[in-house]
């Protein structure tokens, strides 16, 4: 070959490298481009389970996309009060946040049902009306007013129903009674003579201690346990019936979450789902050693009684018809939610109910092992 042949077969050989580099490299690019977003929680780090959602959501889409979409997690009050995530999220001061619906419920009540109500669904059930029922659907509707995208990320289980100075037995005894209890479930308590109290979780101990509160409410076992409760309270109440099946949320700047490829928002959708399903399990799996240790220290289990349940029963029933009267969207939502709740109480009291009454049976019985 001569020097002449050789120069031109070299060149149309790194053009064609050089070509189908080109065509390589761009489609990557495109399709995993870098970007960086910071998180803000709700909560902070040493609730690790609830908190940990969000780390688990933000190292499933860094492993999915090779490192290149990063999301910055911070704690609450890092950069933002945990209770002002949603609204830095909406104003574009973060792009995103993880936290509870109903905390925002004083902006409309709407905010509530897309996490829980009193009296509403248990976490599968929420789970179900969410991917399944419409649920996703309508409160994106609804959040789009507000600049958010919102998707599960997290749930519970049924909380407890809070630490008691001394036995709740009837109605009677809620009359003045200075409860530490969220937002729209103390809107529903209050009209049973409850005084709700708004108390940061790190005070709720000594406001306990000192009685200058009778009763407050927080989370479940695990994280009930950190906080010695049992100590100056050591009645504890179930359920949390304002919180049957409490869905946390990944909220999302909608703007920006519009401006990502559309795998990415793809990538967002199941990550954030299998946070919501790895949240659940970890609380069922760390629960019920949390509770024995509880009791074992002090704690005295108290079921509310069917009064009393009846009650707040009637109390949020009667709010629910009033906000429907003068709010059509929670109208609209709480329609949806009341309808597949009628449905999926029926089939829990089928095979599900009497498999696990069989079983606990067997619990109580000795027979588990």
């Amino acid at each position: 070959m001569d020097r002449r042949s050789f120069i031109k077969n070299a060149s149309l050989g790194g053009l064609g490298a050089a070509a189908a580099s080109a065509l390589a490299s761009p489609a990557i690019a495109q399709s995993n481009p870098k970007v960086t977003w910071r998180l803000t929680s709700s909560f902070p780090k040493g609730l690790d389970t609830i908190y940990g959602g969000a780390e688990v959501f933000a190292k499933h889409i860094s492993e999915a996309t090779d490192g290149n979409f990063e999301i910055q997690v911070f704690a609450a009050n890092e950069i933002v009060p945990g209770l002002q995530a949603a609204d830095a999220v909406s104003a574009g001061t973060v792009e995103a946040c993880h936290t509870v619906a109903y905390y925002y419920w004083g902006k409309d009540p709407t905010w509530a049902l897309a996490s829980a109500v009193p009296f509403a669904l248990n976490a599968r059930g929420m789970n179900a009306w969410h991917y399944h029922g419409g649920g996703i659907d309508l409160i994106n509707e609804f959040f789009a007013g507000q600049n958010l995208v919102v998707y599960p990320g997290g749930n519970t289980g049924v909380q407890m129903g809070g630490w008691f100075r001394k036995e709740i037995k009837t109605v009677a005894d809620l009359q003045g009674l200075k409860f530490r209890i969220g937002g729209f479930a103390g809107a529903i308590v209050a009209k049973l003579g409850v005084i709700p109290q708004q108390i940061a979780g790190g005070e709720i101990y000594q406001a306990l201690e000192k009685g200058t509160i009778d009763a407050a409410e927080w989370v479940g076992p695990y994280d009930d346990e950190k906080l010695g409760f049992q100590k100056v309270a050591p009645y504890y109440y179930y359920p949390g019936f304002w919180e049957g099946g409490p869905t946390v949320h990944l909220m999302f700047n909608k703007a920006k979450f519009d401006e990502l490829p559309k795998n990415y928002q793809a990538l967002v959708r199941t990550a954030a789902q299998a946070t919501d399903a790895n949240m659940l399990q970890k609380y069922d799996h760390l629960n019920p050693t949390a509770i024995k240790k509880l009791v074992a220290n002090g704690a005295k289990l108290q079921p509310y009684s069917p009064e009393i349940l009846a009650a707040c029963f009637e109390a949020a029933e009667s709010t629910y018809a009033e906000m429907e009267e003068k709010n059509e969207n929670f109208k609209k939502i709480w329609g949806s939610i009341k309808a597949f709740r009628k449905d999926y109480f029926l089939w829990l009291q089928v095979a599900e109910y009497a498999n696990d009454t069989f079983m606990m049976q067997l619990q109580r019985g000795g027979k588990l092992g």
